[in-house]
């Protein structure tokens, strides 16, 4: 390679925002992949292991996709769009027939945030993330001492923000819905009040948390097998499940509207709850939630223009600085999952997650810099203690700086139309099943948000994520979020819907599907079928899947003193659509868990 050429490539580097060429070209060891008639191998190793968690193909449709955590919310979905729903409407009945048989995520009582790109090529954002009741107060969760008073933040009714989603549903629908409220709500309606037959997972999930079930929800029989609320009884693969007050609750938010949820009868048996367990949410703060319309961001990434979500969603942003940081480098030649592909990646990851924790907050209190965060000049800035030689350490990285600032469970699903309007909602309650509080006389779960605010600077949450000031507890304020519901165009056409849930682990697990796609050259579904890693700043380490890392590539990364840990466990439950060459639809649904496809 002669001198020109080194300048000139250097030139490219640095005009893309990063200076990659300071050291010398890295070393590529273990595992590549290739494409073979469709099947993927490591090159370096034995040809007999793939790197997926499974070999399920992606459902294709000319005229419709939905891609969801369960498959009857997938169904429903499908049979709006069936019925000439658009995706909004489509969208809108998943979300609620998930509350309804996708319970440990799926909500009422929860938020989320939506991207919506219709067939002309214009991109919308509704944040309905819930909010901090009006008597929150940023020490709400610390004792006399300023210690953080564990698990309030977490479990229980002190745990609750203020639900969005009923509002969010109400306010996509009244913009851009097609066929009326009452049909696209009708669907959970008949889910809960005729059941349906639970699948092994949602079994198993039932009865992990009847013991917190009895203990936050003394003398309710919710969720339980029996009428008897010390439940002894197991929940069973085919059982039918049967939700008779949450009927109630989606009939009155059927034929109501949003005043369903937030006013009346719904709003008084919340009220009632959380004076029950010394929570904070009155009537008045449901009456005066409202879910907020924001302007996309919006970047390229080669050919491609990514369309997220912006604050309180941090995972734009995140998704955003990661892609500009590792799009100088050649991850196709590398090859999947090489060394030097994982080395770029989690140096990216760890320094956009020490930002995350510096400036993202919620826009309606605090200045969040997203122009500057993603600019080539700022990302070059973060860039320069880059090594080849050896892992960055955490210790040593902090958020940037931007002149002028001032101081796990969730579910996904992807919705493409016949016309080629397309919707990526990310919805949830926080953790698994929320705070475990059942509304009394409604039959849904409420959500433990508040443990996604900084409930102490420096003090991590459930996840292990630390926030700062700018994510501190207010009245009213938006709690931080890792969503990342995403919409992709090549060339000005649809190209792709993405999204999963993962608690802090969405961004990264999106982030390496899109670039599995448009990097690897897999399908949709092999690149949600595809092993992953995951890096967030703290704790300095790097998780995997088992299989992710081939030996060799351990072992380089080893040698430059990455902490890797393989999990016993997985990464990600992505639902995603992909528009191929000739048009059709590929709907991609993790096996990890009971995602489906469905189109037609």
């Amino acid at each position: 390679m002669n001198q020109r050429f080194i300048l000139y490539f250097s030139v490219l580097l640095l005009a893309a925002g990063i200076n990659a060429c300071k050291t010398q070209s890295p070393t590529t060891s273990g595992t590549s992949v290739t494409q073979s008639q469709g099947v993927y191998q490591y090159r370096d190793e034995d040809p007999t292991v793939k790197p997926f968690f499974s070999d399920r193909v992606g459902v294709t449709g000319r005229n419709g996709m939905v891609a969801s955590a369960h498959p009857e919310a997938s169904q429903v979905g499908l049979s709006i769009l069936q019925a000439g729903g658009n995706a909004v409407d489509a969208a809108v009945a998943v979300q609620f027939a998930l509350a309804v048989v996708y319970p440990g995520a799926g909500n009422i009582g929860g938020g989320g945030f939506m991207v919506y790109r219709d067939n002309a090529g214009k991109a919308y954002t509704l944040d309905y993330r819930e909010k901090a009741p009006g008597k929150a107060s940023q020490n709400m969760y610390l004792d006399s001492a300023g210690n953080v008073r564990q698990g309030l933040s977490t479990s229980g009714h002190l745990a609750s923000g203020v639900p969005g989603s009923v509002d969010g549903m109400a306010e996509a629908h009244k913009r851009f819905g097609k066929l009326t409220w009452a049909q696209v709500v009708q669907p959970a309606v008949d889910l809960a009040a005729k059941g349906f037959a639970l699948t092994e997972r949602d079994a198993l999930g039932l009865n992990r948390i009847k013991t917190d079930l009895n203990t936050i929800n003394p003398g309710k029989s919710y969720f339980l097998k029996s009428t008897v609320p010390t439940d002894t009884i197991t929940w069973h693969k085919g059982d039918l499940f049967v939700q008779a007050d949450l009927a109630k609750t989606m009939q009155r938010i059927q034929s109501q509207g949003r005043a369903g949820f937030y006013e009346g009868e719904t709003a008084r048996l919340l009220a009632e709850e959380m004076v029950r367990g010394n929570g904070l949410i009155t009537e008045e703060d449901l009456k005066n939630y409202h879910s907020a319309w924001r302007e996309p961001i919006q970047a390229k990434y080669k050919e491609y223009n990514v369309i997220t979500m912006p604050p309180t969603s941090s995972g734009g942003v995140a998704l955003l600085q990661m892609m500009r940081f590792t799009e100088p480098y050649p991850l196709r030649r590398w090859g999947w999952n090489r060394d030097s592909t994982v080395q770029v990646m989690i140096e990216a990851e760890r320094r956009v997650y020490a930002d995350r924790a510096k400036f993202l907050g919620d826009p309606d209190f605090v200045k969040v810099p997203v122009s500057q965060l993603i600019s080539p000049d700022y990302l070059k800035s973060r860039w320069t203690d880059f090594s080849w030689a050896k892992a960055t350490d955490s210790r040593n990285v902090k958020g940037g700086s931007i002149p002028g600032y001032e101081s796990l469970e969730t579910t996904h699903f992807s919705v493409v139309d016949k016309d080629g309007n397309a919707v990526s909602i990310t919805t949830t309650l926080n953790g698994g099943y929320g705070s475990r509080v059942v509304v009394g006389g409604a039959g849904f779960f409420m959500n433990n948000e508040m443990d996604d605010f900084s409930v102490k600077p420096g003090v991590p949450n459930m996840f292990g994520l630390i926030g700062n000031q700018a994510n501190a507890i207010a009245p009213n304020k938006r709690m931080l979020s890792s969503m990342t519901p995403t919409i992709l165009e090549k060339n000005g056409k649809l190209f792709m819907v993405v999204g999963t849930p993962g608690g802090s682990t969405i961004i990264t697990s999106v982030y390496q599907t899109i670039l599995n796609v448009i990097e690897h050259g897999m399908t949709m579904q092999q690149a949600v079928n595809a092993l992953k890693f995951h890096h967030q700043w703290l704790p300095d380490k790097t998780i995997f899947e088992n299989g992710a890392f081939s030996d060799a590539t351990i072992q380089a990364l080893q040698n430059r003193s990455y902490v890797l840990e393989k999990l016993t466990n997985t990464l990600g439950r992505m639902d995603c659509v992909l528009i191929r060459p000739d048009g059709s639809y590929e709907g991609a649904s993790d096996p990890r868990a009971d995602n489906t496809a469905r189109g037609y």
